[in-house]
């Protein structure tokens, strides 16, 4: 991905000379009035079931209010996020294809991830940005859907988010002019802090246009680079987590506004079908073995109660009679089941799955 040098056009210097701002510039030569107000006006539109989302995925009070749209130069960009921030990126590979990111202040992705483990002033680790991943991941489906409600694309797809936490001056950010639309998140009890969305070019063109009533050309596109897979992306439906995420940037390589560089793909039946589908490189795991585990329950004990441990001890654990034990594969929370026996062998039935909300909260 191409970095912009922080040079100035000559449009640019003049609307600075005359108050006008590199913002405003950036925008009367890139995008039009018309299709900035449709971004905002549909973001804005998306806030509230994102609040009622991240509020049941929390069990707090959370609001996301906003978003302004606005188009950027990188310099003026920079200059509104703090000196370090957490990069959740999430390109979308077709529909709109392009490159897109959420910029999070490293103060508030660590509240974040706090609120969702349930633990006060948590270390931002990889395990943390997982789940700040994870959040930003349903913000993203959610948008995907009403995308597709709203224009009748139903092609849009997205990584499995890549996340990291870095100074802001080494921040990726699209070459040119890039959207953003700037969010202000309310946890609760006072944590309140900014956010930001950051569009490539071709995607916020794409978005736009078709908000209008103008159908972009690229709607069943997939963006160069990437190739489109039935697993490890985020569909119109929701989240599909992947094992990892995908290594390949999408990105419109300085394409301006309206140019992207797009090609038609045949994208696989989404009718149900039987058998394990492998896509991408997932094959070349699939032989690779990992631990589960069927956890009974759990106690915490003083080392002086540990050690006057004896035959005949009961340890009393915190699931009652009855209760579904955990499955965990490498020590993360998969499912529950219950106890069976057969042939003389232990064994467990499966009896529910556990959704993503409910991996976040046992993450830690």
């Amino acid at each position: 991905m191409m970095m912009s040098d922080g040079a100035l056009s000559q449009a640019e210097i003049d609307a600075l000379l005359s108050g006008g701002g590199t913002q405003t510039a950036v925008a009367q030569g890139s995008m039009s009035e018309g299709h900035r107000k449709a971004l905002e006006d549909f973001f804005a539109s998306t806030t509230s079931a994102h609040s009622s989302n991240l509020s049941r995925m929390t069990g707090a009070k959370v609001s996301l209010a906003g978003p302004r749209v606005t188009v950027n130069g990188r310099d003026l960009f920079l200059d509104e996020l703090p000196g370090t921030v957490t990069v959740v990126k999430i390109d979308f590979i077709s529909g709109f294809p392009g490159e897109h990111a959420f910029l999070i202040p490293e103060s508030g992705a660590k509240k974040i991830a706090s609120l969702m483990n349930g633990e006060e002033n948590i270390a931002l680790d990889a395990m943390a940005m997982s789940v700040v991943g994870e959040v930003a991941s349903q913000l993203v489906g959610h948008q995907i859907t009403a995308l597709a409600n709203k224009t009748g694309n139903q092609a849009i797809t997205a990584v499995p988010p890549e996340v990291s936490t870095i100074p802001k001056a080494v921040v990726a950010l699209p070459a040119g002019a890039f959207v953003a639309a700037a969010y202000q998140l309310d946890l609760g009890g006072g944590d309140r802090f900014k956010i930001w969305e950051v569009f490539g070019p071709s995607v916020a063109q794409g978005i736009a246009a078709a908000l209008s009533g103008n159908p972009a050309q690229n709607k069943n596109a997939t963006a160069p680079g990437l190739t489109h897979g039935g697993t490890g992306g985020i569909g119109m439906s929701g989240m599909q987590m992947g094992m990892g995420g995908i290594g390949m940037e999408a990105g419109s390589g300085g394409t301006p506004f309206g140019q992207a560089n797009v090609q038609s793909v045949q994208f696989p039946s989404f009718a149900p079908h039987s058998g394990i589908q492998e896509s991408g490189n997932i094959g070349l795991i699939m032989d690779v073995e990992m631990e589960m585990t069927v956890e009974l329950g759990r106690t915490r004990k003083l080392i002086k109660e540990i050690l006057a441990m004896g035959e005949g001890t009961i340890i009393e654990l915190d699931k009652l009679a009855g209760e579904p034990v955990d499955i965990l594969v490498n020590h993360k929370l998969i499912a529950k089941g219950e106890v069976v026996v057969i042939d003389e062998n232990f064994g467990v039935r499966v009896t529910e799955i556990v959704s993503p909300a409910e991996r976040m909260h046992g993450m830690g």
